[in-house]
């Protein structure tokens, strides 16, 4: 399984935005400029994150994009799947499909192992701590650089 690459850029705007000061707002082309997305393709990426409660965008002259407080607390997981949709490994995991070989396909359980385990470790990792590691390099390096010698 590989994440998207819509799916990506969802999380590295989300972490971008949450290194920003709280209710500042960004316009799209620092935005793209920031994750390394085209501005066409990271505008439907933002619309889904903006349906999804995440963020929100204004219109006009102090318009931009904004990072809700849910967004902030969002899990990796839940940015993945305002995106993408739900996660599953393999459409038997898929929820409400039916597969005519789960009660005897050995590597059902293996599949659904693997899923849990994924979206344990996706379920864990949020916006906010991963900006914080984002920025705490930037803090370092901009301290080193005003202590005096």
């Amino acid at each position: 399984m590989q994440v998207t690459r819509a799916a990506d850029y969802g999380i590295r705007v989300m972490i971008h935005m949450a290194t920003l000061p709280d209710h500042e707002r960004a316009l799209l082309p620092k935005l793209a400029r920031a994750t390394g997305a085209p501005q066409s393709f990271l505008s439907k990426v933002l619309q889904a994150l903006c349906h999804a409660g995440l963020i929100v965008s204004r219109r006009g002259q102090t318009g931009g994009f904004e990072l809700l407080p849910a967004g902030r607390k969002a899990t990796l997981r839940s940015v993945i799947e305002a995106v993408e949709g739900p996660i599953s490994l393999n459409l038997c995991l898929v929820s409400g499909a039916t597969c005519k070989r789960k009660s005897f396909c050995p590597a059902h359980h293996v599949w659904a192992n693997a899923q849990d385990a994924m979206l344990g470790v996706l379920s864990t990792a949020t916006v906010a701590d991963l900006a914080l590691q984002s920025a705490t390099p930037k803090l370092r390096a901009s301290r080193a650089r005003s202590k005096p010698a």
